[in-house]
């Protein structure tokens, strides 16, 4: 189990981010009207395909082991962002604050397990320079 973990693991949140991205930037994301609800302070046409790049480039470098650290450094500046329509927009997360969540809220609570992954992918990264 030690050898396929980590890797099918670094597969999984690869993936996840490369698919939800190309969503984003292909305009069809499920997420996308929430994304320009939430961030508002610039036009969601813009925005949301940013994000998405965004996304797939961290996708990109979760899959590939030398870029382990750029991906959660990525990783680590856009994750914050998605727990923001808890805060911002409770009306179209919660059901019943703060346990009941619509199938936004379970989109955006789904993020911790991103979270755990990625202190699991970040855990395999060694104390030696990052080689890009």
């Amino acid at each position: 189990m030690d050898r396929w973990s980590v890797p099918a693991l670094r597969a999984a949140v690869g993936a996840v981010f490369i698919w939800f991205g190309a969503l984003k930037v292909l305009g069809v994301s499920p997420a996308g009207d929430l994304v320009a609800s939430t961030v508002y302070i610039l036009p969601p046409e813009f925005f949301v395909p940013v994000l998405g790049v965004w996304e797939v480039i961290i996708g990109i470098c979760l899959l590939y082991p030398p870029l382990t650290r750029v991906g959660l450094l990525l990783l680590a500046l856009q994750l914050p962002g998605t727990f923001l329509p808890m805060v911002l927009l409770p009306e179209v997360v919660y059901t019943t604050f703060p346990y009941g969540l619509t199938v936004e809220g379970q989109y955006i609570v789904k993020n911790l397990v991103i979270i755990a992954g990625a202190l699991v992918l970040g855990s395999t990264v060694r104390d030696e320079p990052a080689s890009v």
